[in-house]
């Protein structure tokens, strides 16, 4: 019993001269060996997982940079294409306008040809027409006017002239003498306008 006394007053003086401050070794090495044991866990299981996440992350990043750059490059050069393509579209299409045009301008004036051809042969045609109704009205008034004058004639002298012969130059000198009236007065009717 006395040395068990001994170690309480031991204890009980330790305790007096304790300072607060300074922590008790025992407490110390349980923190060290609790520390250690953290730190083995996380060097050897958390660290590991995490780098591996960040290089897996790094990569993932630095491929789709790549990827992008890549995609960027492929864009370009789709772009220049797609704008060397509209241009050689655009040039063709401005090529296919003027061909456009002068086809047009070719049909137009080959058109305008044929109408003026057309309207040649048609007004052609009409005064033919036309000189032929005024032969064939001159014939058939000298006619009726032959068959007239010699009617008055029969009158006027005061007998037939039935003869035929004498009655066609009876009509033949008076149409002669009447184109000779309408000439001369053709000629006065010209000579004062």
């Amino acid at each position: 019993m006395g040395e068990r006394m001994i170690r309480a007053q031991l204890l009980q003086a330790a305790a007096e001269d304790a300072n607060p401050l300074v922590p008790n070794p025992w407490e110390i090495l349980a923190s060290a060996v609790g520390f250690a044991a953290l730190l083995f866990v996380v060097v050897k299981f958390i660290a590991p997982a995490f780098e591996k996440a960040y290089q897996d992350r790094r990569q993932a990043i630095e491929g789709g940079l790549h990827e992008a750059e890549k995609a960027q490059a492929e864009a370009e050069a789709m772009k220049a294409e797609y704008e060397k393509n509209l241009s050689e579209a655009r040039a063709e299409a401005s090529r296919l306008r003027e061909e456009a045009r002068a086809e047009g301008a070719e049909i137009v004036a080959e058109h305008k040809e044929k109408a003026a051809a057309e309207a040649a042969r048609i007004t052609e045609q009409a005064q033919q027409h036309i000189a032929a109704e005024r032969a064939s009205a001159a014939h058939s008034l000298q006619a009726e006017v032959g068959a007239l004058a010699t009617q008055l004639a029969s009158r006027i002298v005061g007998e037939a002239l039935e003869d035929d012969t004498r009655s066609q130059r009876v009509v033949d000198r008076f149409l002669a003498d009447l184109d000779a009236d309408q000439s001369a007065q053709a000629g006065q009717t010209g000579a004062t306008q």
